[in-house]
């Protein structure tokens, strides 16, 4: 069946713009459209009937219904798209209740536990990427250091290779251009030539000018711009990773592209201990090196002991034995270690020289003392002249001038041959100071230091070199950056430099109330990042009269509502009250005053906490009603005798009637006991007799109701005789 606003018929589609033909001339009518009402000065509808335009006004308006049909499932299937790509781009979005983060970690533990089921498996080698594969998974785990916002999953990223910290593709591609401005500006001339190198924000490894990332890969580097896939990690293109591991042992990771660093290799190898006395046992490749913990037994470098260290990797420990020992000169012994058996005292040689005049002056040496030093040619003090005298006679002075280049590197000595230093320069000539501004004539020997500050601005762009006489070649500037970091808790700790500061390489612990649950993120994310939902009780005292309060989670704010049964003793019957506790009852407040307008703010919350009476006690209780009719259980704070509705149905006083009133009290005496008596409060009987009378007697019992036999009729009978000639009276009886 065709939907309604698609038929035609009728003229009252949903297709705007259709409009019926009628006819305009002489009788007022005019073009009404099927969506709309008579227009003004219509008169009445358009005459039913054929007309050649009709059925292709109809053709064309379900086209145009169709083609809006189409444009909006159209716009419908694009919105939830859109929908559904939000939904799995935020990292910061609920990822699940406790039972999805409890499925979560058995799936990571599975992974890895083929990796400790084998010989030597260390689970501690593998917490480094669980780290990294939970924090995938986790929300708002992971977050660019950069510009301290949350990755999201459908965002472009670079991980890096050292410290495995994955940034926003636009934020590091920035990072690196401006490390690289930084250090060529430093120096005009080679500016933009060389290749300078930038560091990563958080581990400061340094990456080549070709290593800039310009393109979004896998973590594995197989795929670029991996598809957004809910059923793997983000960023992940789901094959195999195939990385090389660090260090290289020849073997390739076998785990899904994952983040963070590969695991330590898994596979199985056969080898040796370190001392290769053991026999070769299949152990995992990560930890194929191994100690069998019998000696050693290598020779030590001291020749004469071997070690007697447990098998162990490199070279043996010097020998740990001690030893008596002479020094080189042979003049003293000393208990020394058997690793350093050469050793030298503290004493002059003393030895007579080859000239018999002096003495070796050496302390404690090998071999011979060699030729005595004042033998042989000498030069005199200035070098000048050479002397062959005996060793006992000092060179004399030649008699020359001195000519030795004096400390100002300019002038030479002028005085005659001498012994000891050269004096300082004398000489005035005219100096140009440090920094090239000013001259002045004074001694050569004195250093000329004008008074101008240098203007120049230093490295940091910030601050003014202000040395006195700069020769231009400005110090780094040497104050605090200072300036507060991207994470709004902290301030730059460097020498103030040009550029973005480093992001803040502290990290916060955000805990749960009771502070047994903790994350860890980055500085400044912590004002964003939710408390980690804690799986401990919670442990706080309860508000209420119980001793203890119900069992829930760690949780900020106020606990929830106590729902334990009340049970306090009820005054009044001493029954326990089983409704919920009421002690911190939210209470609506009455007679508040009412803002004039949204404007003007409530002086006192509309709900406050307050402890409510105990409600009146439901225990049910057997009652019997006034007429001793029924017993039914009536709740507690009702108990009493009650009027069970019914006619009271105890026996009059005349034995006949019974009481028609509804169930009363009726008080017992002597006179009536029982519960058919009627008693004081029952009805009394009014009406007249109602027995039957004897046969023949016609008159009604004189009496009022009453019990036993009616007496008998007394009423005077004028009675004929059979010959109706004598009349008698009598007694009806």
């Amino acid at each position: 069946m065709e939907a309604s606003w698609r038929q035609v018929a009728g003229g009252r589609g949903r297709a705007r713009g259709r409009a019926t033909a009628a006819p305009s001339s002489g009788n007022g009518f005019h073009l009404r459209g099927a969506g709309g009402g008579r227009e003004k000065g219509s008169v009445g509808a358009a005459a039913p009937g054929p007309s050649p335009g009709g059925a292709a006004t109809a053709a064309a308006a379900e086209l145009m219904s169709q083609r809006k049909f189409e444009e909006i499932k159209k716009a419908n299937q694009a919105a939830a798209k859109k929908l559904v790509e939000e939904h799995f781009s935020s990292s910061s979005e609920e990822e699940g209740d406790d039972d999805l983060e409890g499925k979560q970690g058995k799936i990571v533990a599975n992974t890895f536990v083929t990796y400790t089921t084998q010989t030597d498996g260390d689970i501690r080698e593998l917490e480094r990427t669980k780290q990294y594969l939970n924090e995938a998974f986790q929300a708002g785990a992971m977050t660019c250091l950069i510009c301290i916002a949350s990755v999201k999953r459908n965002q472009a990223v670079w991980s890096c290779s050292g410290c495995f910290c994955i940034f926003h593709m636009p934020c590091i591609q920035k990072w690196a251009k401006d490390s690289q401005f930084l250090v060529s500006s430093l120096t005009d001339d080679d500016f933009g030539k060389r290749d300078y190198p930038w560091p990563c924000p958080k581990c400061r490894f340094e990456y080549k000018r070709s290593d800039t990332p310009s393109r979004y890969y896998c973590y594995c580097g197989k795929v670029e711009d991996p598809p957004l896939d809910p059923w793997l990690v983000p960023h992940s293109c789901g094959q195999v990773c195939e990385r090389e591991f660090k260090p290289p042992c020849g073997h390739k990771c076998l785990l899904l592209c994952h983040p963070g660093p590969c695991p330590p290799c898994p596979k199985m190898v056969t080898t040796t201990c370190y001392c290769k006395k053991a026999k070769p046992i299949p152990r995992r490749c990560s930890a194929k090196e191994w100690s069998c913990q019998q000696p050693c037994g290598r020779k030590l470098l001291c020749g004469q002991h071997k070690c007697e260290s447990p098998c162990h990797a490199g070279s043996c420990p010097p020998c740990p034995r001690v030893s008596r020992q002479k020094c080189v000169c042979g003049k003293q012994v000393a208990e020394r270690s058997c690793a350093s058996p050469r050793w030298h005292c503290d004493k002059v040689c003393g030895k007579t020289l080859p000239c018999g005049n002096h003495t070796c002056e050496q302390v404690c040496h090998v071999g011979a003392c060699g030729e005595c030093p004042r033998s042989g040619k000498r030069f005199c003090p200035c070098q000048k002249s050479k002397f062959s005298l005996p060793c006992t006679e000092d060179v004399p002075t030649c008699g020359d001038s001195c000519d030795k280049l004096l400390e100002c590197g300019v002038h030479r000595c002028s005085q005659r041959c001498h012994r000891g230093p050269c004096e300082t320069c004398r000489q005035e000539v005219e100096k140009h100071c440090r920094c090239g501004k000013h001259t002045k004539r004074m001694p050569c020997h004195k250093p000329y230091l004008c008074e101008t500050k240098c203007v120049k601005m230093r490295d940091c762009q910030k601050h003014q070199c202000k040395r006195k006489c700069c020769p231009g070649n400005c110090t780094p500037c040497d104050q605090n950056c200072g300036r507060t970091l991207g994470c709004r808790n902290h301030k730059c700790p460097s020498v103030c430099h040009r550029g973005s500061c480093y992001p803040c390489p502290e990290t916060v612990d955000v805990k749960c109330n009771c502070g047994n649950t903790k994350v860890t993120v980055p500085c400044g994310r912590e004002r964003t990042t939710r408390p980690p939902k804690c799986k401990e009780q919670c442990s706080r005292p309860p508000t209420c009269h119980h001793t203890s309060q119900e069992k829930h989670r760690c949780h900020f704010g106020s606990c929830p509502p106590c729902h334990q049964p009340c049970q306090k003793v009820l005054e009044k019957c001493g029954h326990l009250c089983p409704a919920p506790c009421h002690d911190q009852a939210l209470i609506k407040q009455t007679g508040r005053h009412q803002p004039t307008g949204p404007w003007e703010q409530p002086s006192e919350p509309a709900f406050i906490q307050t402890a409510l009476p105990c409600p009146p006690c439901q225990v049910p209780i057997p009652m019997q009603c006034f007429g001793k009719h029924e017993v039914s259980p009536l709740p507690c704070h009702t108990v009493g005798p009650y009027s069970c509705k019914r006619v009271c149905g105890r026996t009059l006083d005349c034995q006949n009637h019974i009481c028609m009133k509804e169930c009363h009290k009726v008080t017992e005496t002597d006179a009536c006991p029982g519960k058919n008596k009627a008693g004081p409060e029952c009805l009394q009987c009014e009406e007249g007799c109602s027995k039957s009378r004897p046969v023949g007697c016609p008159h009604p019992c004189v009496l009022p109701c009453h019990p036993g036999e009616c007496p008998p009729c007394v009423q005077m009978l004028r009675i004929k005789c059979h010959c109706k000639i004598t009349t008698l009276y009598v007694e009806c009886r």
